[in-house]
């Protein structure tokens, strides 16, 4: 079975600087219940459709398969709305691949860097602007970003 090991930061943009232009993703989901999701993601030419099963630690089941892009885009109108829109940057921090993704739209402000991990205890050094993990809080999983976008955060009392 396929896993994915991941920890989530905040990113802090006083400390962070894009080394590039980044690339644009669209992503939506099929479903997104918080035992299963299933999204579909287009960047550039390349779609992919992923399940994810439910979080245990920081560890999932994970299954990724390419699309033709032709359907990816007629996917997409089927997901939940709205769809998540983020531009990534990658950064290679002390041997190891680090994501930045810059939402946009209703979760515009947010900033979170994601590494991936080959074990739950494997050590990693954080960057200076990954100032706190959120690895356990659901509010910060993309497909909770769809019901529950970040700037509708900053409105609650």
């Amino acid at each position: 079975m396929a896993h994915e090991i991941e920890r989530k930061y905040l990113v802090d943009l006083t400390r962070w600087t894009p080394q590039n232009a980044g690339t644009l993703y669209r992503q939506g989901y099929l479903n997104s219940h918080k035992d299963r999701a299933v999204r579909v993601r287009v960047h550039g030419a390349t779609a992919k459709l992923t399940i994810k099963g439910p979080t245990q630690g920081v560890t999932r089941a994970e299954f990724e398969y390419d699309l033709p892009h032709a359907d990816a885009m007629e996917l997409l109108a089927l997901c939940e709305q709205p769809l998540i829109e983020k531009t990534r940057h990658t950064e290679d921090h002390h041997g190891m691949v680090w994501e930045i993704d810059v939402f946009h739209g209703a979760n515009q402000g947010l900033v979170i860097a994601e590494v991936e991990l080959t074990s739950e205890t494997q050590h990693v050094t954080i960057p200076a602007w990954a100032v706190r993990e959120v690895s356990d809080d659901p509010r910060y999983y993309n497909s909770n970003l769809i019901a529950h976008p970040y700037q509708s955060w900053l409105q609650d009392p």
